[in-house]
Formats: C-alpha cells, sequence, structure tokens
C-alpha cells in the first residue's frame, strides 16, 4: 500500500493549497519542503514585498503631510527597521501556513524532493540522508526563481535579484532596475519612495509591457513625478562591477550610454524550478522550459501532476492555487471546469497601483472584435480627490455587438482591490447595460467602475 494518497511538491501558494484542498477531499496527504512553508510567494515574493510597499506608501504619506493639513518635522525612514517589518510579516505568515498544516492534518516533510518511477518520491534532507515515499498520487508545484541573463550574472552583491532586493543592508544611493515588469516597478516605487535614485532599463516600447499601452504611459508618467529616470527600447549590453559601483553600458534608441549606480537590479522575469527533480528519470515531457500538462494538470506519466510556475500559464499565485485545487478535485472525480486563462486578474502593488483582466484594446482588435471603450479619469472622483490620489483613470472595453465585457484595464490608488468586480463580470457574462444599472457606492474609488461603462456607452455623467 502507498505510504500517501497524494504527495505534493513544493509548499508555496499552489502547493499548500493544494494540500489542503486534497486533505478536505478525504486524502491522506504530505507535502515535501526544502526551505519554508509558504514558498517564494509568503517568503520572499508576494507578502514582504507588500510590507516593504506599505513602509514606502506611508514613507511618502509623512513627506506630504501638509498636503493634508498635517505639520510634521524631521521624518526620516530606518531603512532597517523597515527591511525587519517586512521579514516578520513574511515569519508569520509562514508560521500560519504551520498552523493549517497541523490543523489539516498534513504531514510536512522537510527537505529536496524527487519524483522517481513508480510513483515515489526520494526526499534529501539537510543532513543529506535520503528517504523515499509512494503515494497514488503525485502533484509537483515546485514554482520558479529569478531568471538569470548571460550579460546580467547575478553576483548576490552589486548585480542582485529579488530576494536580494528584499535584505540589501543598506539602502543604496542609486540603483539600476533592469525590467519593467510587476517585480521590476515594485522595487523601483520602493527603492524612489526611500530617497535612492532609481534608473529603469526596459527592453520593450513600455514599461509593465503587459499592460494596455494607456495604462504604461499614466505609469511613466506617474514614474517620472517622483523622480525615477527611464529608458524604453533599451537594452543593457553588459556591466562593469569593478570599483566601488556598476558601470552598465546600455543600447538605447538614440546610441549607446554608461550609466552608474551603486546595485543593478535584474528584474527580467523568472524561470521554472524543473531541474533535478527526476523529470527525466520519470519520463516527464517539459517543452520550452516547463512542465507540459493537460488542462487538468496531468502530466504525460499517469500518477503525476504540475502546477504554478512550473507549468504553462501566468505565473501568478492566485493561479497556482486555482489550478492545484482544480487538479485534486479532479483526481477525486468532482465535475470541474478547466480555468479561464482569458479571466485571470493581474495586480502590480506600486503607486499608482495597476490591476488588469482580459482583453487589452489592442488585443481585442486583433481578434476581431467590434469594440466600445469607455474611460473614467480618477481626477473626476471625488473620493479620489478627497483621497489625494487623483493619478489615473478606469478603462473598460467591451464588445459592441453583444455588450460582453472584454478587458478592464486600471491604474490608480486600491485598484488591486477593485479588479475583483471586473472578473466577477466577465465570469457571469454581464452586459455594459447591466453595469450601468448597478448602483455603486458614492463617493468610492469603485464608482469609476460603473462611470467608465457608463462613458463606454455614451452616458457618463461626472464627465
Amino acid at each position: 500500500m502507498a505510504d500517501f494518497d497524494i504527495i505534493v511538491i513544493g509548499s508555496g501558494p499552489g502547493g499548500y493549497v493544494t494540500a489542503i484542498r486534497a486533505s478536505q477531499l478525504g486524502f491522506k496527504t504530505a507535502i515535501v519542503e526544502k526551505e519554508s512553508l509558504g514558498g517564494v510567494c509568503l517568503n520572499w515574493g508576494c507578502i514582504p514585498t507588500k510590507a516593504l510597499l506599505k513602509s514606502a506608501q506611508v514613507f511618502e504619506y509623512l513627506k506630504h503631510a501638509k498636503d493634508y493639513g498635517i505639520v510634521t518635522s524631521d521624518v526620516k525612514a530606518d531603512f532597517g527597521a523597515v527591511i525587519k517589518r517586512s521579514r516578520d510579516v513574511a515569519e508569520s505568515m509562514s508560521k500560519g501556513v504551520q498552523f493549517l498544516m497541523k490543523k489539516n492534518k498534513i504531514e510536512v516533510i522537510y527537505g529536496t524532493g524527487k519524483v522517481r518511477p513508480g510513483k515515489k518520491v526520494s526526499v534529501t534532507a539537510a543532513d543529506g540522508k535520503t528517504k523515499e515515499y509512494s503515494a497514488n498520487h503525485i502533484i509537483i508545484a515546485t514554482g520558479a526563481r529569478s531568471r538569470q541573463l548571460p550579460n546580467l550574472p547575478q553576483d548576490g552583491k552589486k548585480i542582485i535579484g529579488y530576494r536580494e532586493a528584499m535584505t540589501l543592508p543598506q539602502q543604496p544611493k542609486s540603483m539600476i532596475v533592469v525590467g519593467s515588469g510587476a517585480i521590476g516597478v515594485e522595487f523601483a516605487y520602493f527603492y524612489a519612495t526611500m530617497g535612492t535614485k532609481v534608473t529603469i532599463v526596459e527592453f520593450m516600447p513600455n514599461i509593465v509591457p503587459v499592460e494596455d499601452e494607456e495604462v504604461s504611459k499614466q505609469l511613466e508618467k506617474s514614474f517620472k513625478k517622483i523622480g525615477i529616470d527611464i529608458y524604453t527600447s533599451s537594452e543593457v549590453l553588459s556591466v562593469d562591477t569593478k570599483g566601488s559601483g556598476c558601470k552598465a553600458k546600455v543600447k538605447t534608441p538614440s546610441g549607446e550610454i554608461t550609466l552608474e549606480a551603486d546595485i543593478v537590479l535584474s528584474a527580467v522575469g523568472i524561470q521554472a524550478n524543473i531541474e533535478g527533480i527526476g523529470l527525466e528519470d520519470v519520463g516527464i515531457k517539459t517543452d520550452k522550459g516547463k512542465i507540459v500538462v493537460d488542462k487538468f494538470y496531468a502530466t504525460n506519466v499517469p500518477g503525476y501532476y504540475a502546477i504554478g510556475d512550473c507549468v504553462p500559464g501566468q505565473a501568478l499565485a492566485h493561479v497556482a492555487s486555482a489550478e492545484g485545487i482544480i487538479c485534486v478535485e479532479k483526481i477525486k472525480g468532482m465535475h470541474v471546469e478547466p480555468l479561464d486563462y482569458n479571466n485571470i486578474p493581474g495586480c502590480t502593488y506600486c503607486q499608482p497601483e495597476i490591476a488588469s483582466v482580459g482583453y487589452t484594446e489592442k488585443k481585442a482588435k486583433e481578434a476581431g472584435y467590434q469594440i466600445k471603450v469607455g474611460k473614467f479619469p480618477f481626477t473626476a472622483s471625488g473620493k479620489a480627490k478627497a483621497a489625494g490620489a487623483s493619478d489615473g483613470f478606469i478603462k473598460l472595453i467591451f464588445d459592441a455587438k453583444y455588450g460582453e465585457l472584454l478587458g478592464a484595464h486600471m491604474i490608480g490608488a486600491n485598484v488591486t482591490e477593485m479588479i475583483a468586480e471586473a472578473v466577477a463580470i466577465r465570469k457571469l457574462e454581464t452586459t455594459g447595460h447591466e453595469l450601468i444599472k448597478t448602483v455603486h457606492p458614492h463617493p468610492t474609488m469603485s464608482e469609476a467602475i460603473m462611470e467608465a461603462a457608463a462613458a463606454a456607452y455614451g452616458e457618463v455623467i461626472h464627465l
């Protein structure tokens, strides 16, 4: 008899959620973790970065307290204390996952897991001892790590990844951020607000390149306002780390330049952790650095599954959690629907925040839709004005024929808390007209969603 019904390798938001759902469904479950429960997200990603960003936001409020009629003097940031608070938050969240494992009677096996043929997992502990376990079903949730570029070799001191960016011993005076996806712009905002001179270098024509173009332009404007220098359509060719700082050779549209800074942060994306975990021994197929799975996350080898950042799809914590739940419910024999990857919200937590779901305007046109576009700026929102946060807008894209919401793109204060409404609207196939007639509370930032819908149909009131 197998030791377990299900073994999950990796305890990030994909792995631990999968294990909990499996236990709820009556499976005898174990989880294998080589470092800390909660994986990158809880320990080195989503959660501790939000703690850093909150500290930066509080500091920004204090620096501009006069705008709100509050008098302060000699406001300083204690960089070490800010970093410590972030680590404390991460630690408490990891302890929370430990509690959930106990509560759900999930066995936690610490060590490096490797899949073996015959539905087995070998785990090598920190002391070098290896033990083998068997299971009816093995779910790989090994996540991803910071991607390394040959021309940007990370040394952990001068050329760093996101992990080191969270725990620098002292605040750098200047920093070059290479890449402007969510990780890049969140750290750019954090360090710039704390007083570091920040320069962003982005290979694509716009920062946050996966977002709607108008959102990218707005963020660029907001970032320049706080003193961040931005080079788009530009590439870091090499970095010289000899001497006290870094000299980056950058190819820009107007020629080669040299940028100098104390630190270079490489934020050029992530790569899946699929090496050295036994895939070849079992015969599990991979493609383009990801594990190949079907729509219910089964690999080509019966009894082996994979979810999260190590499979194709958006590399987001909430995607990994959803995939894991679908995977174990399918194993249980429940009726489950495949995940709709075009209705996954993406959130970026710099200030102003960014949140989006579905088609951008450009992608909707490319897909052949006739569209109606509605935009509502936060400069016209009473709540945004009162909060002193009038940067940004809501942009909604509707199918002109059926009124379906094709995409929602938001930039502004608290929009990451508002995007779920657009996700629900798309899931429920609510039309633009129904959204206009859905009474939103006043004064709130969320009214702008209703107003943007009204703008698409020529019915907007407050513009």
